[in-house]
């Protein structure tokens, strides 16, 4: 079967692996690692792709980042009966509008934090001011996962509004932002599967999204991930399935909206239960690059039951071992840093898959080319024996100005 992965990061290459061998890949843009087991065509444009996947006759595409997915991408290919995976525009705008997935679960009685929306910088000014706990200010539009910000105090708050709203440092994702109550506990991230009326969470995971140790520091786009949650037990599960995920389908579908594809739903629990905090129309990057780790079944059979609404039908079968996901990033990532240094040491590991995203080859070498640069994963009995596989390897990696979080998969009591 001839596979279209759209993408250039860790999440797309780890697409790629997953499945390669059974079917012959295609990637756009893709990055230095993509290039060593698919056919690489630098293209962004969203029609340019439609172009190609008709020229080659792809049997299925597979979209890894969110904004073409907002931008209508499945649409698109869906008029010329190409089969792709991901949700439509509608559907993908529960990740496209931080407003609408807001209003949508507090229409249907689906577990979130209070919030206030607001589209008049002043406004929420005012409403700062009469307020004393913390909140997280939002960004309704998207923001490569980095429009939340959270704000203890008055000052920091009317900062992120400034940011957001008069600054425009997202530029329109601002135009409106949610300011919601902060809530404090631990985070899991549950990916499912979603045919527009069957569910089918993976196994569960969870991402480092502070720049620094001890979750310090700007948000990123993530610099590591573990599957499973070590915290995440079958009673919760439960409870997540049924008020959460399920929920919230049957909610899409009465507002005439049919959702397929990967459904996530970031989740914080607190002492009150697990509550959203978020949802995203497509696959967690860098969490995809652990799960995958652990998936025993055929990918390609699962995207098919997906588009042909026959996910009932499929079994879905998982390794019991645990994965760690460490990413290598330029240092001054996600703000300011430089690209273009060679990367040596890739050769020499063994007992891990490492995944490219800022990569590019150059005159046969491999560079750097974005912040976050290569992720280094590996899969073992325990946290404890994956984690060390992990970091072993991380020590025969160079390039100039890495930086990597060496606090992944701490979990000294497991």
């Amino acid at each position: 079967m001839k596979v279209l992965i759209i993408g250039q990061g860790g999440r797309e290459h780890a697409l790629a692996w997953k499945l390669s061998g059974r079917n012959e890949i295609y990637c756009a843009p893709g990055n230095a690692g993509m290039s060593e087991i698919a056919s690489y065509f630098e293209i962004y444009d969203k029609a340019e792709l439609l172009n190609l996947a008709i020229k080659e006759k792809i049997d299925m595409t597979i979209v890894g980042p969110e904004a073409y997915l907002v931008e209508g991408i499945v649409d698109d290919f869906e008029k010329h009966d190409l089969k792709i995976f991901g949700p439509n525009q509608k559907a993908a705008t529960i990740e496209g509008s931080k407003v609408f997935a807001k209003v949508l679960m507090q229409k249907y009685g689906i577990p979130t934090s209070p919030f206030e929306v607001f589209d008049d910088p002043n406004a929420a000014d005012r409403y700062i001011l009469r307020i004393e706990k913390p909140v997280v200010i939002k960004a309704d539009g998207l923001a490569a996962g980095k429009g939340a910000i959270v704000a203890r105090t008055k000052e920091e708050a009317f900062k992120a509004i400034d940011d957001l709203m008069r600054k425009k440092i997202f530029k329109d994702a601002g135009n409106k932002v949610v300011v919601e109550e902060f809530l404090t506990g631990w985070e899991v991230s549950i990916l499912a599967f979603c045919d527009g009326y069957t569910i089918v969470p993976m196994v569960s995971s969870m991402d480092y999204k502070k720049a620094y140790e001890n979750d310090r520091g700007p948000n990123t786009g993530g610099m590591g991930s573990i599957a499973p949650s070590p915290y995440y037990t079958g009673e919760l599960s439960q409870f997540v399935n049924r008020e959460i995920l399920l929920k919230t389908v049957n909610a899409l579908n009465r507002e005439g909206i049919e959702y397929k594809g990967v459904l996530y739903a970031g989740l914080m629990v607190t002492k009150d239960g697990p509550k959203v905090l978020e949802f995203n129309c497509r696959f967690g990057d860098p969490e995809t690059q652990s799960i995958l780790l652990l998936l025993k079944s055929d990918l390609m059979e699962i995207f098919e039951a997906v588009v042909e609404g026959e996910l009932s039908k499929c079994k879905i079968s998982w390794s019991d071992e645990k994965a760690v996901c460490v990413v290598l990033a330029s240092e001054g990532y996600p703000e300011s840093y430089k690209t273009g240094y060679e990367i040596s040491g890739l050769e020499k590991l063994k007992d891990v898959v490492v995944f490219h995203a800022g990569t590019k080859k150059v005159d046969g070498k491999i560079l750097t080319s974005g912040g976050r640069v290569l992720n280094v994963c590996a899969k073992a009995k325990t946290y404890v024996e994956a984690k060390d596989k992990v970091y072993e390897a991380i020590k025969k990696i160079h390039f100039e100005n890495m930086y990597f979080r060496k606090d992944v998969a701490n979990l000294s009591d497991l």
